[in-house]
């Protein structure tokens, strides 16, 4: 009797086991592909076949069919005269992907390489989770020309998030997907959207789900070999310990090396040439057999946002002079915390990078020149000078110098400061932007006595921080009322009139650093009340990830607001948002600058609030940052986007320099690593420089360039 039973469990289980395994797919391409690896994953038994003609002279009445690109996007997959023919006799169902020219498809014969266009879904057939309208990102893609009367997809250059939210108004839209047959033909390979980065994943798992289940019947999936090139180094709800955070500092810095960002000497005409006059200076990545220079040379920025169809990103190849000393300051910091004395190297050596090139040569280092220590903005336009920037260059020589023990550079920071506090005007505005023609025909004391009021933290509030922090060291009363003065307006003008430039986060973000030391210098409750305003706003936008939400301010105050149609996107800056409320934080204009501000902010007041709030988003940092075997210069980077709700490398791509795939070297990079730093050690950097002597060389250098205003 045990025996009887005993059969029938067995009989039972592999029953059972039976029912629920995935049938047959037929496959003639690379066997590497990513639906391939996906489909495998998923318990498909998959036959390979060498060409079409052979897998459908074997293949089975109501089989299905994959026909994969293997040489995207330089050939296109050659099929036979009969496979309509042969499929719609057995009833084969199939995908077939970047197909040759066949009877029925009206094309010119041309491919089409897109940069902008973005896939949109055009039919109802993908259900109520990919409805029309939604979009799937398709990466450098090159798209058959031709005529489809009804297509599934369409790629078109169209605004929104998730949706295109104009429709496809005003732009030519593209065939990519449609049905023939029993089958579906794909105009571009879509196969590769691991490869190539699509996204959001969530989209393109529904699309292949429905593609998979008209092929095979199955309904059932679970997406846990859905294969990646890159991801976020944690998930969103990972233990993190401080062993964790150490490695995200050095795969930080490292990260520099690694995407041989920094130049060398050997292949100076090679970047160059992308460089051009610095309006476009876009190339493809450095060569793998370069060699990685020292810092002697200088740092490039970064990567572009543009991908291409390899999953590879084009840099952008050119010298800031805010990178070279956030960069500095990101690598003592390093050296600091992980005892690798090694990373002051390059650090020293972009600093003397930063003074010896142009940067600070020219008019900017002849005392008698109304430029007179200020910093260019670039290599290619040194005689551009915008007072965040110079901020940020300024605070990273400063920190730098703290994290080394270094006193080398408080002359050229001293001149630095002071080239901006002379060319800042009675209540504390420089405005955004200066150049040489119009400081040489003015004069700096044209703009100490103009009347200017501009409510833009972005372009000036760190100016005034820096301010403080110098008023502090020196007890040089006019630092102390200029910024004041410029933050009591500023704050008055909350949130109204502030002028916004990719968000009303960005200018919160920006603003909470001279509220901070406003603090440390001056303790009141008015400070203070200001100091928590901001913070507390910033903080609603703070999910349980700590990840800070982006969000648009008023319309008639944003410099680049959301896209207007869909003409317009990719024509200029813009947010990574469409609407308030999308689930998306910024590392490059937001998150960042919080990062360091809200650190200078809790130490400045003990919150235990602001701390919490500061250890949450020090977590999302170090799960965020980008893990990646296979491409190696992306590999403990930041980008600038993030979709929190995803967990996933997404945002609208509609910037026009910096989008939401870009990395920077300076700005973003170097900022999340250097106050990681000080989160490790419990520190704020007004702590970390407190012992700077800059005060020794200040009167000498007033003299000099404030003359009777001294």
């Amino acid at each position: 009797m045990f025996r009887y039973w005993l059969l029938i469990i067995i009989t039972i289980v592999f029953t059972s086991c039976g029912s629920t395994s995935k049938e047959k797919i037929n496959v003639v391409g690379p066997e590497n592909n990513d639906l391939v690896q996906w489909l495998e994953g998923e318990g498909f038994a998959l036959a390979f076949h060498s060409d079409i003609s052979s897998a459908l002279e074997v293949m089975e009445n109501e089989a299905s069919l994959l026909v994969l690109s293997g040489d995207y996007p330089h050939k296109r997959v050659a099929i036979p005269e009969d496979f309509f023919t042969v499929t719609k006799e057995k009833n084969i169902k199939f995908y077939l992907e970047f197909p040759e020219d066949f009877e029925g498809l009206e094309s010119n014969g041309e491919v089409m390489k897109t940069r902008l266009e973005r896939a949109v879904v055009v039919s109802d057939q993908f259900g109520t989770k990919l409805s029309p309208m939604k979009i799937l990102g398709i990466n450098d893609c090159h798209v058959i020309s031709s005529e489809v009367s009804d297509p599934l997809l369409v790629v078109a250059k169209v605004a929104g998030l998730d949706s295109a939210v104009y429709g496809l108004e005003g732009v030519p839209a593209y065939p990519l997907l449609f049905k023939k047959d029993q089958g579906f033909v794909g105009l571009s390979k879509l196969s590769g959207f691991a490869k190539g980065r699509f996204g959001p994943e969530a989209h393109w798992k529904v699309m292949w789900s429905h593609i998979i289940t008209e092929l095979t019947g199955n309904k059932s999936f679970s997406f846990d070999s859905w294969p990646r090139l890159l991801e976020p180094s944690f998930s969103a709800t990972a233990e993190l310990d401080r062993e964790d955070k150490m490695n995200s500092v050095k795969n930080g810095v490292d990260w520099f090396e690694k995407g041989k960002f920094y130049i060398a000497k050997d292949w100076k005409d090679y970047w160059l040439k992308y460089q051009g006059d610095g309006t476009n200076p876009i190339g493809p990545p450095v060569p793998a057999n370069y060699p990685v220079g020292d810092g002697s040379e200088g740092l490039l920025e970064g990567h572009s946002s543009n991908i291409f169809y390899d999953g590879s990103q084009q840099y952008r190849y050119w010298i800031r002079a805010d990178v070279q000393g956030e960069a500095a300051y990101a690598l003592a910091a390093a050296a600091n915390l992980l005892e690798e004395p090694a990373y002051n190297v390059p650090a020293e050596n972009l600093i003397a990078f930063l003074f010896r090139e142009n940067l600070r040569g020219g008019p900017r280092s002849e005392p008698d020149s109304a430029a007179f220590g200020l910093i260019g903005w670039s290599n290619t336009h040194p005689y551009v000078y915008y007072g965040d920037d110079n901020a940020r260059a300024i605070l990273g020589v400063v920190g730098a110098m703290a994290h080394m023990g270094k006193e080398d550079w408080n002359e050229e920071m001293v001149e630095a400061i002071l080239a901006n506090f002379r060319t800042t005007g009675i209540y504390g505005f420089r405005s955004n932007r200066l150049n040489n023609t119009n400081l040489h025909n003015l004069g700096w004391k044209h703009y100490w006595n103009q009347e200017t009021i501009n409510p833009a933290p972005h372009f000036e509030s760190w100016m005034w921080a820096i301010y403080l922090w110098l008023y502090d060291k020196t007890g040089y009363e006019p630092l102390l009322t200029k910024a004041k003065t410029a933050i009591e307006i500023t704050m008055d003008n909350y949130p109204e009139e502030w002028l916004w430039t990719n968000g009303i986060q960005q200018e919160r973000a920006r603003m909470i650093l001279p509220l901070a030391w406003l603090v440390k210098v001056e303790d009141t409750p008015e400070h203070r009340e200001w100091l928590d305003r901001i913070v507390s706003k910033l903080l609603e936008n703070q999910v349980e990830s700590g990840a800070i939400r982006e969000e648009l301010g008023g319309e008639d105050k944003g410099r680049y607001g959301r896209t207007s149609s869909n003409q317009e996107y990719g024509l200029h800056e813009a947010p990574l948002i469409f609407e308030n409320g999308d689930p998306i934080a910024d590392m490059l204009y937001t998150s960042n600058f919080a990062f360091f501000s809200l650190n200078e902010a809790a130490h400045a007041t003990n919150n235990p609030e602001y701390f919490a709030a500061l250890e949450k988003l020090s977590d999302f940092m170090t799960r965020i940052q980008v893990k990646s075997e296979a491409i190696k210069d992306l590999d403990g980077a930041w980008f600038r986007a993030f979709d929190y709700d995803r967990w996933e490398y997404w945002a609208s791509n509609a910037d026009a320099g910096w989008g939401a795939w870009g990395t920077l070297t300076g700005w973003t990079q170097s900022w999340i690593v250097a106050t990681q730093v000080l989160v490790l050690q419990d520190k704020s950097y007004w702590e970390l420089t407190s012992k700077s002597s800059i005060s020794d060389t200040f009167d000498e250098k007033s003299s000099l360039m404030l003359e009777e205003y001294k």
